[in-house]
């Protein structure tokens, strides 16, 4: 299949498009920073260039079968737009070349349940503080991302992981509609959850939740990793 995946340089956009090409697919990696690109395939194109740049978009998605998202900033108390005009962008140029599938990246937090199953400090103190502090504006774009591949007519998908850390392959991981109990998402369980999404329709117009359970990060490695992680090159 030819894919195009927008922000394939952040963590998980490698993880992607490196799953992508060993599974047999032609990928599109689109990065605004072509030159930190990492990896090298001859059935990899990797297109410089930005998601709000519309000529750019239309494009990266002209002659593909489906679009892959992983686009993504840090947190930030600046109003964030590129969740939703980036896609808007997307489902224009999707539709303009007769693109259908679509499966992009938001977040457990996008989503209305929030019992992560992680405890009462961290279900109902932290977690509370991060979506309505640092995280507010981000999840309000993701949001906004969300209803407006509801609204569109594209065969669309929408992974929700719960907080990313990273392990060395993908593990037995679990996905539900909607909500998952869950408190992590190793970043290979929801690459390969993303690229299973093209050979089913299972969960087409939906929103699913992906979770890791077998695996777990340390908490508070994890939560300094959140708080000091530089911005990715995507």
């Amino acid at each position: 299949m030819n894919i195009v995946i927008f922000g394939a340089n952040g963590a998980t956009g490698r993880i992607l498009t490196k799953q992508a090409l060993e599974a047999g697919h032609t990928v599109t990696a689109v990065t605004r920073h072509p030159e930190a690109f990492p990896l090298r395939d001859a059935n990899l194109n990797v297109l410089g260039g930005d998601v709000f740049d519309l000529a750019l978009v239309e494009q990266a998605v002209a002659g593909h079968d489906a679009v892959l998202s992983t686009l993504g900033v840090p947190f930030s108390r600046e109003p964030i737009s590129i969740y939703s005009r980036g896609m808007s962008n997307i489902v224009q140029a999707m539709n303009h070349a007769g693109v259908r599938r679509a499966v992009c990246v938001t977040s457990s937090a996008a989503g209305t349940n929030h019992d992560t199953g992680g405890g009462f400090i961290f279900d109902k103190v932290l977690q509370p503080i991060v979506i309505s502090t640092i995280g507010k504006t981000t999840y309000a774009d993701m949001k906004k991302m969300e209803t407006l591949l509801m609204n569109s007519e594209l065969d669309w998908t929408v992974v929700r992981p719960s907080g990313l850390f990273e392990t060395d392959a993908v593990t037995d991981y679990q996905v539900a509609e909607d909500h998952i109990r869950g408190q992590f998402t190793s970043r290979a369980d929801l690459a390969d959850c993303m690229l299973k999404q093209l050979t089913t329709d299972q969960y087409t117009r939906k929103c699913i939740a992906v979770a890791t359970f077998s695996v777990k990060p340390n908490m508070m490695k994890f939560m300094l990793q959140e708080a000091f992680k530089e911005p990715a090159k995507s």
